[in-house]
């Protein structure tokens, strides 16, 4: 796990701050401003590294130093467990989210890392993926308004427009677009030279929300994690959802389980993409989508899956 995170200037107010690694845990956030206001968006997974994040955006301007609004573009903890540190900022998230957000405490998290030498594989590839970050400490905090569908929200002079996009990675996962900076923030709705994960789907949600982002035409689009990218990347992820869906259904016709299915497709020039271990997971969801009743795995059982896959 490479320690690499750095502040990039997009200029016209904005910052991108970036996790190049971009691997479990290892996730963007953003800056909005204007005449001195301030959107956050995202925090990350533990306090040492949001404090870290938010220090590097209050150096680089004012504006940062006391952040006006906060926005989590879903639940998933490496987007919002750093929320404590952002004190009396207002809060916001799709409705979906706020609900989501109290299923995976940084207290279960804690305890799986802790118990993960009683796991065996599994243990082994939840402690390379989770290890070193520290949830201890951390206090769950919660939006403080949420709101469906679209929001619109004024920074200063700039308009900032919350769309949200999910189900799709988790249930309630929003975009934000700042159009007079032909910028987008996706939360993990993109992983740039990583493997996308479904944890909710439907896909076709998550295909339409990647064409939704090309349709803004962005000069630039901070992804959730890995490198700035533009519209290509949003169109390459696309691409791999449209590939899953369709390796997936051919064997889910032909009777194969989904542990089979996810060790038989051969995912070619996917393969380099980082942790592509994570066709388990997007193979067992599709199979759900796709009607299969059998019982579904439990957590342990699709970390080893994975742990496998990895090898």
């Amino acid at each position: 796990m490479r320690d690499d995170a750095r502040l990039e200037d997009l200029g016209a107010g904005l910052f991108a701050w970036i996790q190049p690694d971009g691997s479990w845990g290892l996730s963007n956030a953003g800056l909005v401003t204007g005449d001195e206001q301030s959107l956050l968006v995202d925090t990350l997974y533990d306090l040492p590294r949001t404090q870290r994040m938010l220090d590097a955006m209050a150096r680089a301007t004012p504006a940062a130093r006391r952040i006006d609004t906060l926005v989590n573009t879903h639940a998933n903890g490496d987007h919002c467990f750093g929320n404590q540190l952002v004190e009396g900022a207002r809060i916001l998230a799709s409705r979906a989210t706020a609900e989501e957000m109290h299923e995976v405490t940084p207290e279960m998290m804690a305890g799986m890392v802790a118990g993960a030498d009683q796991m065996g594989a599994a243990g082994d590839f939840l402690r390379r993926a989770f290890g070193a970050y520290q949830f201890e400490g951390i206090r769950l905090t919660p939006p403080t308004e949420t709101f469906e569908k679209r929001l619109e929200l004024d920074v200063g002079p700039r308009r900032v427009e919350l769309i949200e996009v999910g189900p799709a990675h988790t249930r309630g996962d929003v975009i934000v677009h700042v159009p007079e900076a032909r910028a987008v923030f996706t939360g993990d709705i993109l992983f740039i030279d990583g493997t996308p994960i479904m944890w909710e789907g439907p896909i076709a949600n998550w295909i339409d929300a990647c064409e939704k982002i090309a349709a803004l035409a962005p000069d630039v689009i901070v992804p959730g994690h890995g490198p700035l990218t533009d519209v290509r990347g949003a169109l390459a992820v696309r691409d791999y959802l449209v590939f899953v869906r369709d390796e997936t259904r051919k064997r889910f016709d032909a009777g194969l389980s989904a542990r089979d299915a996810a060790f038989d497709i051969a995912l070619g020039d996917y393969s380099a993409w980082l942790d592509s271990e994570r066709i388990a997971v997007n193979v067992q969801t599709l199979y759900r989508e796709f009607g299969d009743d059998s019982p579904p795995p439990g957590p342990l059982e699709i970390f080893e899956r994975m742990a496998e896959l990895s090898r």
